[in-house]
């Protein structure tokens, strides 16, 4: 295990962790180089079970020994690392230091810098799957993190998310899913539109949650008893596209009171989880 002692954040070793943008670490042009940061022991442990790879930690040194001691030994138990001597770098340096990078303090002390997936095929992802969730449109980061939590703790297979979505793997989203965006399968529809026709030839009905003069409420019994359903969400301000709605098999709403029109999508997500899962 080499230990690499820093002492500066400009240390162009530590672009990774410090400076490079959530677009330069996706790295649309060359998706094999991609990466993203997994930020606390916690979090981490549910990466490496889920088979992520590790690249490179950077800690208090006083976790080498503590809270990072498990994953350093995990990793480098690994097949990438198992032949390298030297094992997974790992860059520490002191508190004081390393508290400046945005966010530090939230992550227990301990990032890591994991190999990005490869994209999957709708086919593969939803194989199998009776209930998933189309993120259509939605930008916010934390809302994206919450429904990943909300579908892996109420039974959904799988989750797309349309092109216009927020990356599942950024930084923010993976903290508040509390690492379930490595629980459930997920992948990128094509376009923003056309994916409804994909998942029918898949045998998938769709429910899109949308407030319409003739949606039908989300406790109809006919929902529940659709082999497969894929529920469509979608983004915080709008909703859902006219011609998304247009093109759904049903149009669900959540009925509200006290003239409250709407529930944030987060909310409005575990809801529709809970109430349509599979029986």
């Amino acid at each position: 295990m080499p230990t690499i002692k820093i002492t500066s954040l400009q240390d162009p070793a530590l672009a990774v962790f410090t400076s490079l943008t959530e677009a330069q670490l996706r790295n649309r042009l060359d998706p094999e180089k991609g990466i993203f940061i997994a930020e606390s022991p916690k979090v981490i442990h549910v990466a490496l079970d889920a088979g992520y790879e590790p690249l490179a930690l950077l800690c208090e040194e006083r976790h080498i020994t503590g809270d990072a001691a498990r994953i350093i030994e995990r990793a480098n138990a690994l097949p990438r690392w198992a032949d390298v001597p030297e094992g997974m770098p790992v860059y520490t340096g002191s508190r004081e230091m390393l508290a400046s990078l945005t966010g530090y303090t939230l992550t227990r002390g301990v990032l890591c810098a994991m190999r990005r997936p490869m994209p999957r095929a709708i086919s593969e992802v939803v194989e199998g799957a009776r209930r998933i969730v189309i993120i259509d449109g939605v930008v916010d980061t934390t809302n994206i993190g919450a429904i990943f939590r909300s579908a892996a703790a109420l039974g959904i297979d799988a989750v797309l998310l349309t092109p216009n979505s927020c990356d599942p793997l950024n930084r923010r989203s993976i903290r508040v899913s509390m690492g379930s965006v490595f629980l459930v399968p997920w992948t990128w529809t094509s376009d923003a539109e056309g994916y409804q026709e994909e998942l029918r030839k898949l045998g998938f009905k769709t429910a899109a949650m949308a407030l319409t003069d003739d949606s039908i409420s989300i406790a109809e019994p006919l929902l529940t008893t659709i082999p497969r359903l894929a529920i469509i969400m979608g983004t915080e301000g709008d909703g859902l596209p006219a011609a998304t709605i247009a093109a759904a098999d049903h149009v669900v709403r959540i009925p509200m009171s006290h003239n409250v029109d709407s529930l944030n999508v987060a909310a409005a997500a575990a809801v529709a989880f809970w109430e349509l899962r599979a029986r």
